[in-house]
């Protein structure tokens, strides 16, 4: 009996040392975790008969990445993970995963739940990919917990990630507003690394975060028709689905306002902003997938139910706004 509860003690000392390394570890990196430029959500592409078409989602990755793209995210909503069972959302991230190890990118995977319990499950899993440098994870939706428990939450998933932490604020998704002192407080946590926010627009607490952010902390535009105001009032980059269509320019938007040039950066802004507004004129991924499959990118513009196809006239529409593009910089 003693001889048993010592090396239950033994055990549980080295898994209690071993979560501690990775935890620590975690937290450390989300301080040297840059996430500044743009990052794309890919879309997972299906095939005519519906399945996942992994040889066009690797093409795809690579692609963006050879157009200025900073990373990759798997598995977000652009990527319909809900709609994906577990055998394809694994088949989806180590193609990713095995892109960004080949090209040295970053690679962002969502990740998450709305009970705390099972977000942890979620993230533990990410540890059988060490190719992911950080984790996309939404605001607990519908539950809608307090601002302190929205923090209780992250701080736990902080604490046990084997990756930092990418907050995703997207209020008229989750139904849980947040006020700038407490996506501070979010953004304050040892292991978060950044927040992709999608307040649905600009107002006071945006204003507020950009302008007093926590040390190390990053702020990615979410909601792709405000990246351009969202770069001049701070934020270092952005994941943005309609970023697939035009990879080079939302990279060539991101440099020019980290350089000052204003006289660049506005108008391509308002170029690039209407034809996000176009690509999410329906539900988004679907405008985005048609579009691609317009384009000869994947063999198939499907979407899962519940989402349906886009109609031709959001495609034309975009298509149309993709033409619009001011010409870019010289190579």
């Amino acid at each position: 009996m003693a001889q048993n509860t010592a090396q239950d003690m033994a055990q549980d000392t080295a898994h209690g040392t071993a979560q501690g390394t990775a935890q620590g570890t975690a937290q450390d990196a989300a301080g040297d975790l840059s996430l500044r430029g743009i990052h794309v959500p890919l879309v997972t592409p299906f095939t005519p008969a519906g399945d996942v078409a992994a040889g066009a989602l690797e093409a795809l990755a690579h692609e963006v990445l050879d157009a200025g793209a900073t990373g990759i995210v798997a598995l977000g909503t652009t990527a319909e993970a809900a709609c994906l069972d577990e055998a394809e959302r694994d088949l989806v991230t180590g193609v990713c995963a095995e892109v960004c190890r080949e090209r040295g990118a970053l690679l962002t995977v969502g990740a998450g739940a709305s009970g705390t319990r099972a977000a942890e499950a979620s993230l533990a899993r990410l540890a059988r990919w060490p190719q992911a440098r950080a984790a996309l994870v939404t605001v607990p939706a519908f539950v809608r917990p307090s601002a302190p428990g929205v923090l209780a939450h992250f701080a736990r998933l902080a604490e046990v990630s084997p990756v930092p932490l990418i907050v995703y604020h997207i209020p008229y998704r989750t139904g849980q507003p947040l006020d700038a002192a407490a996506l501070r407080a979010l953004g304050a946590l040892s292991g978060v690394a950044g927040m992709k926010y999608a307040g649905g627009g600009i107002d006071q607490d945006t204003v507020a975060l950009l302008g007093d952010l926590p040390a190390g902390f990053e702020v990615l535009a979410g909601d792709d028709a405000y990246l351009s105001p969202l770069l001049a009032l701070g934020a270092t980059g952005g994941i943005l689905a309609s970023a697939h269509l035009a990879t080079e320019r939302f990279a060539e938007l991101a440099a020019a306002w980290r350089a000052g040039d204003v006289a660049r950066a506005r108008p391509l802004g308002h170029a690039l902003a209407r034809m996000s507004a176009a690509a999410f004129a329906e539900p988004n991924p679907a405008v985005v997938k048609a579009v691609l499959h317009a384009q000869g990118r994947i063999p198939s513009p499907g979407v899962r139910l519940p989402l349906l196809p886009a109609s031709e006239a959001a495609v034309a529409a975009t298509l149309e706004r993709l033409g619009e593009l001011p010409a870019g910089l010289p190579q």
